[in-house]
């Protein structure tokens, strides 16, 4: 039986549509089935990834590919690997250790459900995952500094330059006062790397050249920031329901946000600006870039 597509993204163009639909059966695909052993394990794997979701990142490998005129099915190899990394720091992510959270995507997190042991075996393996479909994938398409490049850039998105550095700098700052220029650092590693990484892998696995991907490099910064100060609004307007984990749960947690640090207006204005500085990025590949234009705008405007 085919997954259920969750539409959590509502994406208003039939391209993105198909698109999300395209990632959920790649994502389906990808995960070893519950009747194959270690059953439990599998289970928590496929309960965290196909649990409902944006699918912000998969589509961000399909759009950046796409506008380079590229849609091989070799491409649903790197667009899933960057949502499993994803799904795996958010099963660490709401550990006790970590963010302690009992709420994602509308349901109770992976360690609720399956306990904290196989929460974290189910993020490695995850993890571990994602990188041998892609090194399989790139092996067999690609040429071998391509496949060596997309490989660099998905591994420093999870390291200490990426997830890992910024989830250590975020659990650092709780208590402490950060400037703005901190807080943006901070969410460049944790959050904005993972999407960096989404439009470099659709860059180089559609042989885009070099000035193509400096600018593809700014817009994704330019996203990667704007999703979180967004997600940051979110946690003092949005609803519980709505955004699908715990609102207001980061000021519960005295942890340093847009909000906190310049108000709202300011984090209001902020996003404008980065939204405008995306848009400029990839205006020099006209109408081939409006399907980035779209998830730029989604990442602004979301409501969960």
């Amino acid at each position: 039986m085919p997954p259920t597509v969750p539409n959590r993204l509502n994406p208003s163009s039939d391209a993105l549509q198909a698109l999300l639909v395209r990632a959920e059966h790649a994502l389906d695909r990808s995960l070893p089935p519950v009747a194959q052993a270690p059953t439990e394990l599998h289970r928590a794997m496929r309960y965290a990834v196909l649990g409902g979701g944006k699918r912000l990142r998969p589509l961000l490998v399909y759009a950046t590919a796409h506008a380079q005129g590229e849609d091989s099915r070799s491409l649903d190899a790197p667009a899933c690997a960057v949502e499993l990394i994803h799904a795996y720091s958010l099963v660490h992510d709401d550990l006790p250790a970590m963010d302690d959270d009992a709420l994602r995507r509308g349901r109770p997190t992976c360690h609720i459900v399956f306990g904290e042991a196989m929460a974290i075996l189910a993020g490695d393996a995850l993890q571990a995952l994602a990188f041998e479909i892609l090194a399989d994938e790139t092996g067999r398409t690609t040429d071998a500094a391509t496949g060596i490049a997309m490989l660099r850039s998905l591994s420093r998105a999870c390291g200490a330059e990426g997830m890992a550095g910024g989830q250590a700098l975020d659990l650092a700052a709780v208590g402490h006062p950060l400037t703005l220029a901190e807080l943006e650092h901070m969410h460049a590693c944790k959050t904005g790397a993972l999407i960096r990484a989404s439009v470099q892998l659709g860059a180089l696995a559609s042989g885009a050249d070099a000035a193509t991907r400096s600018a593809l490099d700014r817009y994704a910064d330019a996203v990667g920031l704007a999703f979180q100060v967004r997600d940051d609004i979110l946690d003092v307007e949005g609803e519980s329901a709505v955004i699908g984990k715990t609102a207001g749960k980061d000021a519960a947690a005295d942890k340093p946000t847009f909000p906190s640090i310049i108000g709202l207006a300011a984090s209001r204005a902020r996003l404008a600006e980065l939204t405008d500085l995306a848009l400029a990025a990839i205006a020099p590949l006209g109408s081939r870039a409006n399907l980035l234009a779209e998830l730029a705008r989604y990442a602004a405007q979301r409501a969960h």
